[in-house]
């Protein structure tokens, strides 16, 4: 809520009654898309929608599976540039290494880990599609994983 705002005003210039916010809040009430919209906005929020990932597992060569995203994720800024430590199934020969995903090289190497050998949630936690798209041409990646994950980031996100 916008800062000093009160319940009551909300209320008003979303156009509902007070009560009526006050049961939306407790869950008693359920507005329509166009209410919540309303309320969102005069709150001073957006509204947002971002497709759902769903992914796929896929055999890209030797036998080994990776898993495919139905459209690239995106991530905060601050996580898609933190510091972060891979988990030991993607970094067990460097173990409690950090990366520093701002800086370039580091970010591609965290990305060519986790597009050969991560899970759903590394896939979640560790890729933005943006700097995906941005690294793509630099990534030292086998062929079957950059075939299967060719058609996201030549589509800008979303596979044809």
């Amino acid at each position: 809520m916008r800062a000093g705002m009160s319940q009551a005003s909300l209320a008003a210039a979303a156009g509902t009654s007070r009560s009526t916010l006050s049961a939306y809040e407790r869950g008693r009430k359920s507005p329509t898309l166009a209410t919540a919209a309303r309320i969102i906005d005069e709150a001073g929020q957006g509204l947002v929608l971002i497709p759902q990932v769903r992914f796929r597992q896929v055999f890209a060569g030797r036998g080994r599976p990776i898993i495919v995203p139905s459209c690239l994720p995106r991530l905060p800024v601050e996580r898609a540039l933190a510091i972060v430590r891979l988990p030991l199934h993607l970094n067990w020969s460097d173990k409690g290494r950090s990366f520093d995903l701002s800086d370039r090289r580091q970010r591609a190497r965290v990305y060519e880990t986790v597009l050969r050998e991560g899970t759903e949630t590394d896939i979640l936690e560790y890729i933005d599609g943006v700097l995906l798209i941005d690294l793509w041409d630099e990534l030292v990646l086998p062929a079957g994983v950059r075939e299967e994950w060719s058609p996201l980031v030549r589509g800008r996100g979303v596979a044809a």
